[in-house]
């Protein structure tokens, strides 16, 4: 045990007296988090009440860690990715959009980049998710690596921030003739020459050197003008991707201009020259001319003096800015001749035949300054500037302008190809800072974090709150994700009053009343949006005591679970939710998105620390066993982490582990589940009087408050149980041992050997209390059966469960499965006695020839997760009554109801089941007198298995 605690220790300490008036003055730094700390301590010695907000706690990642089994080894996948991987890709957008060099770093693409979907509008939220990945592998680990590549991230956006803080700098590369300047794209960069660069010259020369590393049309080399009406301008680019020159007093429609007829090369030097003179324009490439307009009536001095002279921007603010570099640009108040023009392919201008321009001449060569001075003589100063300016605040951290959360706060309409969720990125890389400084202690990674907070403070505190309900409301722009919750963590280590305050400003009133209310309103709402506001406001319940807050959050849970909640875990469709109690009539390629998974078990578990309702904690096993863990593919990818975005649930689905590039949030988030997959394997009381055993999972928990480590070794669910064994010490404390809702087929439990005492209820946990010795061992055995789960809206679509695992069958065909599970099956009420085991593959069992597979298995092979129940005749112990199997109107089968009576203690209790069943359906008149004893007695003649 470290002789100092951890900063989640620390964390977890100042979480506890977060509402207290005494965090409120505690200053930003190092020294935060360990004076909250002691602030709580202080508060407890003093004889204030014990925080009580949480009943039970977590460890922290380090305390457990994974032995050998499913997890492990889908960690390990995601281990070497993260390891692997050059985070430079990661930060190439930040630096793009500071300014700064990217050092050649390719972005990944998908999201995140200036290419990707609607634009790249959501570039940043991946190198979140990632550093929180790195973060939690660190914890998990211990492998300087990841610390190492933290640092690098850390460092990197600390540069980013300060270079965002102060006015562009120049960003100096090797030139054609020496030093050049390089917009970076993605930079919003551009040079604003003086009102008088043009003088009111009749005729005219402009040459400049570029560099073009972009291939967008209509990126402006230069645009001198008033508006989108009166402008001359120079295009590297125009429709047809070869370079225009155009002069217009009456906007595109009245444009007289020179075309080109190839495109420039990227990456190459290019010289480009335009003359007009008296009527005639000529274009210039490479020494070349490559267009000439002899009828021209419009030259410079025709558009009098202009307001906006710019390099690398357009007159048109939906037209790219330049990306590449500029060398010598020289204007001269004359029409240079070709040879001139010749001369400047092999001269610098100040050596050519040319000579420098004599309206404006700038060799941008380096400076370490935003200026760029003007050799004409004429004093004209250039200044390298942002299309939109600078941050609000200089705690603004992000990977684009601030003009989506400028837009945001006056939009009333979705439009994602504008503004698309831009505080769901700014919570995603807050909270890889946050878990940056937790894992590491580099008060960089603080600092950046509370700086966004200060920031984002400063911008929603000074909106109405008719605006902030207005925001959060729209589908996807106004998506906040889980920022409340980060918020109120950072708020728990920084005590600002401001932190806290900023928290509350994401309330979403509607939402939060009605499921105070427990009125149900999700239908129509995008899940994921919503699932995540929900793990913020039980923090803020915890920070303000106000209940409405966890009111919400616990009706919430139960609106969705389980009434919009598939078998493996999931929810939503193609995003969204529909009318309540709809599974099968939602069930699309788009089912499930892997996000909303996640964040239910988030949310789960976070209300279990109020609230021990083991129903939490079953459907924490159930999403992280199957949806989860099936998210992730079995394979390894230096370039991708290979989780899917949906999981399509339609007949003969492949799992798609690659989409949209592979740079989703469900990628990120599955990065992030990946790497704290023992998160909840234990929980302790808050006093430490009892240790909660949630999960079966191969694991070591050091548990240093009691002084013992307790190893639980086990392949389940490849195995039904699992052993405890108790080392390091002796301590007194309850054993809660969860016992799942499935377990229907008997929980036991010995110490040493000898039975436990006591009737284990499934769906509880069940208590072992004594004082532990060292080499105290436990063995939990837990019998699976399979049973079969009803989508609620069509009881006769079906998902098979094996114990906690989802079975899946494994066949091209895209039509549902007929499956029949009657025929064989236990007197326990096992089902899975129809089902033939496939030697040597644990968990994998065929049926009428389709192979059914643990749905956690990553494989690419067509799925059905859920089947059509089809039990056609009546038949027991593989014995054919002969009679068909009779239904009710609202689908139950005779069989069913016969069934439902399991267990049966033996086969006498059996055929007492079907003798009183057939006699209800005979006298209903669903089952003739004759076929209703032909049932009996095929009951009575068949053989069971136990």
């Amino acid at each position: 045990m470290a002789s100092s605690p951890s900063r989640r220790a620390l964390l977890r300490a100042a979480a506890l007296v977060a509402a207290t008036p005494v965090m409120s003055t505690i200053p930003v730094g190092r020294a935060a988090a360990q004076t909250g700390a002691a602030a709580a301590a202080a508060a407890v010695a003093a004889g204030l009440p014990a925080p009580t907000a949480w009943a039970v706690r977590p460890f922290e990642l380090e305390d457990v860690k994974l032995g050998q089994g499913v997890f492990a080894g889908k960690r390990q996948l995601m281990l070497d990715h993260g390891r692997g991987y050059d985070v430079n890709r990661l930060l190439q957008v930040f630096r793009a959009n500071a300014g700064l060099s990217t050092g050649g770093a390719v972005a990944p693409g998908g999201w995140e980049g200036l290419d990707g979907e609607a634009n790249g509008n959501l570039r940043g939220h991946y190198t979140g998710h990632f550093l929180t990945m790195l973060s939690q592998a660190y914890a998990s680990t211990g492998d300087q690596a990841y610390a190492d590549k933290i640092r690098t991230m850390i460092g990197a956006l600390t540069d980013v921030r300060a270079a965002l803080r102060t006015a562009p700098r120049m960003l100096a590369v090797t030139g054609k003739w020496g030093g050049a300047h390089e917009n970076v794209r993605g930079s919003y960069q551009y040079v604003d020459l003086p009102a008088a660069v043009l003088g009111g010259a009749a005729a005219i020369t402009l040459s400049v050197w570029v560099k073009p590393t972009h291939n967008a049309n209509w990126q402006r080399v230069f645009d001198f003008g008033n508006n989108a009406t009166r402008y001359m301008y120079l295009a590297g680019r125009n429709a047809n991707g070869a370079p225009r020159f155009a002069i217009t007093t009456s906007g595109p429609g009245g444009e007289q201009g020179l075309n080109g007829t190839a495109a420039l090369p990227l990456n190459q030097w290019s010289h480009l020259a335009v003359t007009i003179s008296g009527s005639t324009g000529t274009l210039y490439v490479n020494g070349s001319a490559v267009a000439q307009n002899t009828s021209m009536t419009l030259n410079p001095a025709a558009l009098g003096t202009l307001t906006n002279n710019w390099l690398g921007r357009s007159n048109f603010s939906t037209d790219p800015v330049f990306a590449g570099a500029f060398d010598e640009f020289n204007v001269y108040s004359r029409a240079l001749t070709a040879a001139e023009i010749t001369s400047l392919q092999t001269n610098e201008a100040k050596n050519s035949s040319a000579g420098l321009g004599n309206l404006a001449s700038y060799y941008f060569s380096a400076t370490t300054g935003g200026t760029f001075a003007d050799a004409s003589g004429r004093g004209l100063t250039a200044t390298l500037r942002r299309t939109w300016g600078g941050p609000s605040h200089p705690g603004f951290l992000a990977a684009y302008p601030e003009t989506q959360f400028i837009d945001l706060e006056s939009r009333t309409t979705a439009d994602y190809t504008k503004v698309w969720a831009p505080y769901y990125t700014a919570h995603k890389i807050l909270k890889g800072l946050l878990d940056a400084y937790l894992a590491t202690d580099d008060d960089r990674a603080l600092d950046l974090a509370s700086g966004m907070c200060d920031w984002m403070y400063s911008r929603l505190s000074k909106l109405p709150d008719s605006t902030l309900q207005r925001m959060w409301g729209i589908f996807s722009s106004g998506e906040f994700g889980g920022i409340v919750e980060t918020i109120v963590d950072l708020h728990s280590i920084t005590g600002k009053a401001e932190h806290l305050a900023l928290a509350k400003l994401f309330d979403l009133d509607k939402l939060i009343d009605a499921c105070a209310a427990n009125t149900d309103t999700l239908d129509g709402l995008h899940a994921n949006q919503h699932i995540p506001i929900f793990t913020g406001y039980v923090r803020l319940y915890d920070a303000t005591g106000e209940t409405r807050y966890l009111t919400a959050a616990k009706n919430f849970w139960g609106m969705v679970i389980p009434h919009r909640m598939f078998g493996i875990g999931g929810t939503s469709t193609a995003e969204f939710w529909k009318a309540r109690g709809l599974v099968a009539g939602t069930i699309s390629d788009t089912s499930a998105e892997t996000c909303c998974a996640y964040n239910l078990l988030k949310l789960s578990r976070m209300l279990f620390f109020h609230d021990q309702d083991p129903k939490y904690m079953d459907y924490y096993e159930r999403g992280l066993y199957n949806q989860v863990l099936g998210s992730k593919q079995d394979k390894a990818d230096a370039e991708k982490p290979l989780v899917t975005y949906f999981i399509g649930l339609t007949p003969g689905h492949v799992r798609d582990y690659t989409p949209k590039q592979g740079t989703t949030c469900c990628e990120g988030t599955g990065m992030e589940s990946a790497t704290k997959y023992q998160d909840s394997v234990y929980f302790t009381k808050a006093d430490n009087s009892a240790l909660y055993v949630n999960l079966y999972s191969p694991s070591t928990l050091t548990w240093s408050a009691k002084g013992v480590t307790v190893t639980q070794t086990t392949d389940y669910p490849r195995e039904q149980g699992s052993t405890l064994t108790i080392s390091g010490g002796s301590a007194t404390f309850e054993l809660k041992l969860r016992v799942p809702s499935w377990a229907t087929g008997g929980f036991r439990v010995t110490v040493n050997g000898s039975a436990v005492s006591g009737t284990p209820n499934p769906g509880s946990y069940f208590t072992v209390s004594r004082n532990w010795q060292s080499g105290d061992t436990v063995r939990v055995t837990i019998p699976f059966r399979l049973r079969v789960e009803k989508a609620l809206d069509d009881p006769s679509l079906q998902t098979l469960f094996y114990g906690p695992v989802n079975l899946v069958g494994r066949n091209s065909s895209t039509s549902h499965l007929q499956v029949g599970l009657y025929k064989n099956a236990a007197l326990s009420g096992d089902l899975l006695p129809s089902l033939t085991p496939v030697s040597g593959k644990p968990l994998h069992y065929t049926l009428n020839g389709t192979e059914f597979a643990p749905f956690y298995e990553g494989t690419e092979d067509r799925t059905h997760a859920y089947v059509r129940r089809a039990e056609p005749k009546v038949v027991f112990g593989n014995t054919d009554s002969g009679v068909a199997n009779p239904a009710k109107s609202d689908g139950t089968t005779l069989l069913d109801e016969i069934w439902a009576g399991a267990p049966f203690a033996n086969k006498g209790a059996l055929v007492s089941r079907v003798q009183s069943t057939v006699n209800s359906w005979v006298s209903a008149g669903l089952l003739s007198q004759a076929d209703g004893q032909k049932v009996v007695t095929t009951a009575q003649n068949a053989t069971y298995v136990p």
